[in-house]
């Protein structure tokens, strides 16, 4: 059986194994042979002295909650000259069809299928705080706008009243602009994707229920995109998978529908989240013990929690 320091988080020694150079880009990943659903691989890089999590994260696309969440117990604002810092650049692709654009709200991310290319691009997001929760929703890309202005709504001016803050009635297009360098209308009426005028906050509940993007990834997605390209919003906390024979679970902190952390039987929404995948029911067993380690740790790295039958009769066999 599994256990956890060898099926989670590798010791030190491993973790030196895996150092790569961080990506010039976004995270473009190859799509997986079919019936696969694992993507990319962990990374771990070694901190400088000013570095922070917003730092790493928006140098790799990734979002600050999900640093945080795969380096447990390193201080996100100063990680400590030469402190291995996990980069869980490694994911289950979401559930459903694998095309148009995906966005997961548990895990603050994006997955963008461009047609007729085998590959899949994904970006870290922020999604509605409390009170402004983000949809879950089937819609389409309905518009492209460079260079953005933003008219508060009424309802935005009057939140920042109440604290002081009195909003300009239109933000031109600049660096102050709230809505960053670019923003995608949907057909979901009153939601938008944009870009920011803060770094921090991508990948973390602080918008008014729009998606954030970091600017030179949203500058990314507007060069590939069209207008009329789908767009499925779901909430999925855990996420199966299958590599090379052998079975993943990727779990992240369950969301409820406004946006807030779950209360969920958290157990039980693992076990029909896998009651879906009809392909794994039958054909493998699953380390239970590692599954409530993947669980209770919400890190977000995908983790073997089972071997294929076959792997098992040899395991007895030897």
């Amino acid at each position: 059986m599994f256990t956890r320091v060898v099926a989670v988080r590798p010791m030190l020694a491993s973790l030196a194994a895996l150092l790569l150079a961080a990506p010039a880009g976004a995270l473009e990943l190859p799509l997986p042979p079919p019936g696969e659903d694992v993507v990319g691989q962990v990374r771990v890089i070694k901190a400088k002295y000013e570095d922070t999590f917003a730092d790493i994260g928006t140098a790799n696309d990734l979002g600050y909650l999900e640093m945080v969440a795969a380096n447990p117990g390193v201080d996100p604002w100063l990680p400590g000259e030469g402190t291995d810092i996990v980069l869980p650049t490694r994911f289950v692709l979401p559930p459903g069809p694998r095309e148009g654009i995906v966005i997961n709200l548990a895990e603050y991310r994006m997955y963008y299928y461009p047609k007729g290319q085998n590959v899949v691009h994904t970006f870290p997001m922020g999604i509605g705080r409390e009170g402004w929760g983000s949809p879950i929703a089937s819609t389409t890309i309905t518009g492209k706008f460079p260079n953005p202005t933003w008219t508060p709504p009424a309802s935005i001016r009057a939140e920042h009243a109440a604290d002081g803050d009195i909003l300009p009635a239109v933000f031109p297009p600049g660096p102050d602009n709230p809505l960053g360098p670019f923003k995608f209308t949907l057909g979901t009426p009153g939601y938008l994707i944009h870009g920011s005028n803060k770094k921090f906050g991508i990948g973390m509940r602080v918008s008014h229920g729009c998606f954030r993007m970091l600017n030179h990834n949203v500058l990314e997605l507007a060069k590939m995109v069209p207008v009329g390209t789908s767009v499925r919003i779901i909430n999925e906390p855990y996420k199966f998978g299958v590599a090379g024979g052998k079975v993943y679970l990727e779990a992240h902190t369950p969301l409820d529908d406004h946006g807030d952390p779950s209360v969920v039987d958290k157990h039980t929404e693992v076990i029909n989240t896998l009651l879906k995948r009809d392909d794994l029911k039958d054909s493998m067993r699953l380390d239970w013990e590692v599954v409530r380690e993947v669980v209770a740790a919400e890190d977000g790295l995908p983790v073997e929690i089972a071997l294929s039958r076959e792997e098992l009769a040899s395991a007895v066999t030897h």
